[in-house]
């Protein structure tokens, strides 16, 4: 339990004074933003702080900050360090730089931004890799609430086997195809809060929980042994518990929507509780349902059982049947709406690529049809394998953090041209670089080479991360006192 509550203090405390200093080091000011320079009535709308607050939180959490952490416990007790340690000093600060760098540059969306700071190459990479987390947090979020519906809602092993589990499968499919036809979006944007509102409850509640179960089986932090080698099949802390956890600490996808919420904010001043503050709301939800996990690992709940099963678990275990059940249902709400912006970006993305109109609602479907088929068949394959779930997981994860490390670049590169303290989005876009790059060498459908040879790799790759940083911002800094100069 300790430790537990110490991690909470880090989060608070810890998020308090860091978000001020990120806050002081971007120096926001009284001028007009977009909301205001470019009200249209549709994408730049001035907006009340709580309610872009709460569509941020809503827009970054969904079974993000729930999945990773149930399964980024099994690494122990230093997850309730790390967790919030990450969440404040990395994801935190990613999410807010971006937002409000994307208001100083009138509302621009991250690709524009990379563009503009990285280069016409580095966009060119960049959108690759954003196409591809596109489409895994579309399986991911069609995977993970089609599976709580079956088992909790239906009451049914989530099986391959299992017909329902495919018609459920299907069901999301067909909503995420009609939806590019049907402002569906807008009959579910109202009930859509209601179910955020479960989200942060029900976390609150497994708070509550978590504190009066007394600690008995909340694992304190040890150094007897050593505290990075507890995974039950021996994996290595790093980089795997960040890819596990992932959105928990530090997600990509998180850049994509503070740019689309820059768009509404009436003031710069809003922008530490609007970015900054809703990510470390999203990391007491996982510290949180991390915490519930241990709990009934500890209570003797096999440490395999998948983590669609122990979501229903915890969910029952602190909120009891009606509230867990409220708790679950918000669980495969958000997702589904999220996994739905997902494909509808792919297919924008997609279309443009290849000069396809999407004006008729024939074009539309034939191209998400035609995601639809590779997803299906991801699907199949996560469901057959034993491991299948936390495979296409952890390469998410993978892609969503890598995605990120194009952001805090650039966030380095505005702040070193603006001569502020760049070193607060360089060293956390290093050490994710080393992280993401040294999984993917070892993995097995990365390059498959011994931990040992994907460090040594990771870190030459790092230290080249560094240089192009620094190598680009002094570019543009030299570039911009020679247009003033000229």
């Amino acid at each position: 339990m300790t430790t537990f509550l110490i991690g909470i203090i880090i989060l608070i405390v810890g998020g308090y004074f860091y978000g001020a200093y990120c806050e002081k080091v971007f120096g926001p000011d009284d001028r007009e933003t977009p909301a205001v320079t470019k009200a249209d009535g549709v994408d730049f709308v001035a907006m009340k702080k709580w309610k872009n607050s709460l569509i941020e939180l809503l827009n970054i959490a969904g079974t993000g900050p729930i999945f990773g952490p149930i399964q980024g416990i099994l690494f122990g007790p230093i997850a309730f360090i790390t967790i919030p340690l990450g969440c404040v000093l990395a994801g935190s600060m990613h999410d807010y730089f971006s937002g409000m760098i994307s208001m100083r540059n009138g509302g621009a969306q991250m690709p524009r931004l990379i563009k503009k700071y990285m280069g016409n190459n580095v966009i060119k990479f960049y959108n690759v890799f954003l196409w591809i987390l596109m489409f895994l947090v579309g399986v991911v979020f069609v995977y993970t609430p089609g599976d709580l519906i079956v088992t909790q809602v239906f009451q049914q092993e989530a099986a391959v086997t299992n017909s329902l589990t495919w018609v459920v499968y299907v069901a999301i499919f067909a909503y995420y195809l009609i939806a590019t036809l049907f402002p569906i979006d807008a009959i579910i944007g109202r009930v859509y809060p209601i179910f955020g509102a479960f989200l942060i409850i029900s976390a609150v509640g497994i708070f509550a929980g978590v504190l009066m179960d007394g600690g008995a089986n909340l694992t304190n932090l040890s150094f007897a042994s050593n505290p990075f080698t507890m995974h039950p099949k021996g994996l290595p802390f790093v980089p795997v518990f960040f890819i596990t956890v992932a959105c928990g600490i530090m997600s990509g996808f998180h850049a994509t929507q503070a740019t689309l919420i820059s768009r509404t904010v009436k003031t710069e001043k809003e922008g530490k509780t609007t970015f900054f503050n809703m990510m470390i709301v999203e990391g007491f939800i996982a510290m949180c349902w991390a915490a519930g996990a241990m709990v009934l690992f500890g209570r003797g709940t096999d440490v395999a059982t998948g983590a669609t099963a122990v979501v229903g678990m915890v969910a029952k275990e602190f909120l009891g049947s009606v509230g867990g059940m409220i708790a679950i249902i918000g669980v495969i709400v958000l997702p589904i709406t999220s996994g739905d912006t997902a494909f509808r970006s792919l297919r924008l993305m997609v279309s443009e690529q290849f000069n396809i109109n999407q004006q008729p609602a024939k074009s539309r479907i034939l191209v998400s049809a035609a995601l639809f088929i590779p997803a299906m068949i991801v699907l199949y394959y996560a469901k057959s394998s034993p491991e299948g779930f936390n495979i296409l997981w952890r390469y998410f994860a993978f892609t969503n953090q890598f995605v990120a490390t194009f952001a805090l670049a650039t966030i380095s590169v505005y702040l070193y041209i603006h001569g502020k303290n760049y070193m607060v989005s360089l060293i956390p876009g290093v050490f994710y670089f080393f992280v993401t790059l040294s999984f993917i060498f070892n993995a097995q459908i990365g390059l498959r080479l011994p931990w040992s040879i994907a460090y040594i790799l990771a870190a030459i790759c790092s230290v080249g991360y560094v240089w192009f940083v620094r190598k680009r911002a002094s570019s543009q800094k030299d570039q911009i006192i020679q247009n003033v100069l000229s």
